[in-house]
């Protein structure tokens, strides 16, 4: 009995450690990793961290965009939420998609935020 509560806790304290990574920015993946092969992260999940630039919103058309920065390069980010303010730093959790993809090129890279963290 001793040995599986031992077991529950071990891995309910690992469960706990993994979350709170995409949430310090350990485990990130750099920008310049998704521009340069923006296929090959295509619907898959990533956590960036950087500083927010340039914030856009368009009320009209219901659209809300930012753009982080990392030491690597910068990337748009859409949100359903209120976009962050300029010079926040944060950690963002998403998914890569594409506006287009033709001839294999991929156009208008970005990320569609899932959620986001001040915890830098």
């Amino acid at each position: 009995m001793i040995r599986t509560t031992l077991r529950f806790s071990a891995a309910l304290a690992a469960a706990a450690v993994l979350a709170a990574c995409g949430h310090l920015g350990i485990g990130t993946t750099n920008v310049a990793d998704i521009k340069a092969n923006p296929r090959a992260f295509e619907g898959k999940e990533v956590v960036i961290k950087g500083t927010v630039r340039d914030v856009t919103k368009l009320p009209m058309v219901d659209l809300k965009s930012y753009v982080v920065a990392d030491a690597t390069g910068d990337i748009t980010v859409t949100t359903k939420s209120n976009p962050p303010a300029t010079g926040e730093k944060l950690v963002v959790r998403g998914e890569v998609s594409s506006a287009a993809i033709v001839g294999g090129h991929s156009f208008g890279v970005h990320v569609a935020e899932r959620d986001r963290s001040n915890s830098f």
